[in-house]
């Protein structure tokens, strides 16, 4: 019955007058009223092939119609309608993406039909993803340009019982740690810490391939039993990497602090976006991904992370995770993820497009400035749940105040809710979303 008055709203709505096309985001747009109806893309000399299917896939391609007002393809495993039903979107579902055979002769296959005119930008919005890109460089780089790091370099950061290693020799600081190592695990656990105790694999891309009962993204235990159980499931799951058992810091979730830097092709770090997340996902495989961000400014922090990555040569994108501790006032580097994360749009939402620094660097191989851009629009809110999920979580006074203002003065952005797509199911997709975050959120927090 919903769809049924929806359709003939729909309907009814073809009788309006029509205004004059207007341009959004350089790609020419044909409106009803306020309504979106027709699409016309521009033509570039690159294009962008994205690996994935959820938000982060949608917010890159929307990041690259904004700047460009250009179709990005992306290549998911199942269809969903954030993507699948978009108008800046090509997708190819792939059931069987995830595994090398099919993922080297899928992208081999889209490289022969579409790498004579344009130069295709391949991104990953997992990291497997990113691994067989990096493992497989040889033979993707006949046809893409690859924005990621060497593999051995991605083997000392990814694996977070190396990048902790990094970090102790450069002076960034981190939680105490405890590493568990899965082929030779100790007769018996004696960790340097109390409890509770947080624990997550090194080695993400390993993880992603491990089934045992209750897996999670992160684990926190606060007693020695449910800590080894779990170690026992995931002993016997196939995973053969290490594990990391960490000090547990304390404070909810608007302790932690995403830091996202673009380095050049020369090493050099050209971009710094800094945020205070609201909340977390709560979710088995999504706890830990921030689902409400506020846009900060911290020259300290910022100046750990330059160090870090400059050290090492880095180049493309990185994204810090980062808790504020209260015990001492002190940020700890908590990881490195080798990529765009999942609310990457926070960046581009402040003014800051994300995907210009990649084809300005990769594309039009343009000179940057010495000094670090800093993202310093501070007046921009990052949400994919509603008003009513923050309203209920965010407990200091300060901050849900300054929530309430950003959404009062609409600079409250949601990545999917993009004004520019003209299909009616993928218009009314954003508010479908929104009711199944507040279901999930219900008696969680």
């Amino acid at each position: 019955m919903l769809f049924d008055v929806l359709l003939n709203g729909a309907k009814s709505s073809r009788n309006r007058q029509k205004t004059p096309a207007k341009n959004i985001a350089g790609a020419t747009v044909g409106f009803r009223g306020n309504k979106v109806l027709i699409m016309k893309f521009n033509e570039m000399p690159f294009l962008p092939v994205i690996l994935g299917g959820d938000i982060t896939t949608y917010s890159l391609a929307r990041a690259f119609h904004e700047a460009y007002g250009i179709r990005s393809v992306a290549v998911s495993m199942i269809r969903s309608r954030l993507c699948a039903d978009s108008d800046i979107i090509e997708n190819l579902i792939v059931p069987s993406m995830d595994t090398r055979e099919t993922f080297l002769s899928e992208l081999e296959k889209i490289g022969k039909a579409r790498s004579g005119s344009k130069k295709l930008i391949l991104l990953a919005c997992g990291d497997w993803y990113v691994r067989m890109i990096v493992e497989n460089r040889a033979l993707l780089e006949q046809y893409y340009v690859i924005p990621y790091i060497q593999e051995e370099l991605l083997n000392r950061l990814v694996l977070k019982d190396s990048f902790y290693s990094i970090c102790e020799e450069i002076s960034v600081p981190y939680p105490k740690t405890y590493v568990y190592d899965c082929k030779n695990p100790p007769e018996k656990l004696e960790l340097p810490f109390g409890f509770p105790v947080i624990a997550k694999p090194a080695s993400s891309a390993a993880y992603h391939y491990a089934q045992f009962p209750g897996k999670k993204k992160v684990f926190k235990f606060d007693t020695q039993e449910e800590l080894e159980a779990m170690l026992k499931n995931l002993n016997a799951s196939g995973y053969d990497y290490k594990f990391l058992l960490q000090d547990f810091i304390p404070g909810d979730d608007t302790g932690m602090r995403i830091l996202t830097c673009y380095c050049d092709q020369s090493g050099k770090v050209r971009f710094m976006a800094f945020g205070q997340t609201l909340l977390e996902d709560k979710g088995d495989m999504g706890i830990g991904n921030p689902v409400a961000i506020i846009n900060r400014v911290d020259l300290t922090i910022m100046e750990h992370a330059k160090r870090l990555l400059e050290h090492v040569g880095y180049t493309g994108f990185a994204n810090f995770d980062i808790k504020y501790d209260p015990r001492d006032n002190s940020y700890r580097f908590f990881e490195i993820n080798t990529r765009l994360g999942r609310s990457n749009y926070y960046v581009t939402a402040s003014g800051f497009n994300v995907v210009k620094w990649i084809v300005d660097d990769l594309i039009d191989h343009k000179e940057f400035a010495d000094k670090p851009v800093i993202a310093d629009n501070t007046d921009c809110l990052y949400t994919v749940v509603p008003k009513s999920v923050l309203k209920t979580y965010i407990k200091d006074p300060s901050l849900k105040a300054e929530m309430l203002s950003l959404y009062a003065r609409k600079k409250a952005v949601n990545p999917i809710a993009y004004r520019a797509e003209t299909k009616f199911l993928r218009k009314i997709y954003p508010y479908v979303f929104l009711w199944k975050q507040k279901r999930k959120f219900r008696g969680k927090i």
